[in-house]
């Protein structure tokens, strides 16, 4: 057991006493419930969210929509949501959080209407860069006052003639997680436009899949240009109609618990676990598979069980960063040391993720070296009654 302190509050960390058991019913995912969200605001009329997400980041997105004058009605079981607009020439505010959903999704969609749009954070906020963004809007005609800090707090207006109509290729050069979507509605244009990452590959690959899924299930034209892991899309104009839509549980939330089962031995049922996801199920599951998990898809959902023991095992985990804080406390008490790479573009999450990561987990025992994209875990007996962060608030 180990001692964990939250701000003012010391608690200790639960710990099993044997094999674990449980079903566990997971929430809504923040992914697929904010680009929802956007692309109702984007519809020709109401849409109907269910299952949405209710946590912080979705409530940035929800009432960022309803700044920018969108009606949302919430109720129990799902979100209505009337597309609308600001009053022309007012003035709006945006208050991003440190979500980077809504700083990099919201600025595109404020673009698109007659107000003066001011964007501004939590302090860890103005450390996350937005510059490609703010460029690929500037491209179109979008007049961006950013004072060259490229992060919030900036002002987003329209073009003064409407959305220019850019005949040429798009271009985001570089390559960490905004450039998993830009939503840009292309009013008073016939032509198709082509949207290219120019660098590496793209990290999260699954979301950038995610985003044109939901796009062509909303009535979007999207091509794939790219080939094998796609770098370009070509896009249409269209009128987009999201319906309705039901919100898969989060299978980034269920990590904690699939860890439990494989460190424990024990076995972990997550209901309704989707059998063709917009996430990246069967990366989540691969590793795990790996690290000595066993697993099964049926009518009751996921089914993991573990042996009790946790192969170290070398990993990219580009396309499931969201796991790695779990995986890499997981693989402190493997039997082998891990290497787990594709991470850089978490150094400018919420935290700089790798070394809060490297920082606790070492606090406690463990020996985590840092590398440029991830980490090298050797396992080492952690030590019971030390004191650590909470993962460096992640």
């Amino acid at each position: 057991m180990h001692l964990v302190n939250n701000g003012d509050r010391t608690w200790a960390s639960p710990a099993a006493a044997g094999p674990v058991g449980a079903r566990v019913r997971l929430p809504g995912s923040k992914s697929i419930t904010n680009r929802a969200l956007v692309l109702a605001a984007l519809g020709d009329g109401p849409a109907v969210i269910g299952n949405p997400l209710r946590a912080r980041d979705t409530t940035l997105a929800a009432d960022a929509l309803r700044a920018l004058g969108s009606e949302i009605t919430e109720s129990r079981t799902g979100w209505v949501i009337t597309p609308g607009q600001p009053a022309p020439g007012s003035a709006v505010r945006v208050d991003v959080g440190n979500a980077g959903t809504v700083m990099r999704f919201m600025p595109g969609l404020a673009a698109l209407t007659s107000a003066v749009v001011a964007f501004d954070g939590d302090a860890r906020a103005r450390q996350r860069p937005v510059g490609p963004i703010l460029a690929a809007l500037r491209q179109v005609g979008a007049r961006i006052e950013d004072g060259g800090r490229a992060a919030v707090p900036f002002t987003v207006q329209r073009p003064r003639r409407g959305p220019r109509r850019h005949r040429g290729a798009w271009t985001l050069r570089r390559h960490r997680s905004w450039s998993r979507a830009c939503y840009w509605r292309r009013r008073g244009s016939a032509r198709a436009s082509r949207y290219g990452n120019e660098g590496p590959p793209v990290p999260s690959a699954p979301h950038i899949a995610m985003t044109v899924r939901m796009l062509r299930a909303a009535g979007a034209s999207v091509e794939e240009l790219g080939g094998g892991r796609p770098d370009a899309w070509r896009v249409r104009p269209g009128r987009l109609g999201l319906g309705s839509v039901m919100v898969e549980p989060d299978l980034s939330n269920a990590g904690p618990f699939l860890a439990a089962a494989l460190v424990t031995g024990g076995t972990i049922t997550i209901p309704d676990w989707p059998r063709d996801s917009l996430q990246a199920a069967g990366a989540i599951l691969e590793v795990l598979d790996r690290m000595g998990a066993r697993y099964s898809v049926g009518p009751d959902g996921l089914t993991i069980s573990g042996t009790g023991r946790v192969h170290g095992v070398t990993a990219d985990l580009r396309d499931v960063a969201e796991l790695a804080p779990v995986l890499i406390a997981a693989a402190a008490v493997a039997d082998s040391p891990s290497v787990f790479t594709g991470l850089a573009h978490t150094r400018t999450h919420e935290t700089d993720r790798l070394a809060a990561l490297a920082k606790e987990i070492n606090a406690i025992g463990g020996d985590i070296t840092e590398r440029p994209d991830g980490l090298r875990i050797s396992p080492r007996p952690l030590r019971a009654g030390a004191s650590a962060e909470p993962f460096g608030n992640l």
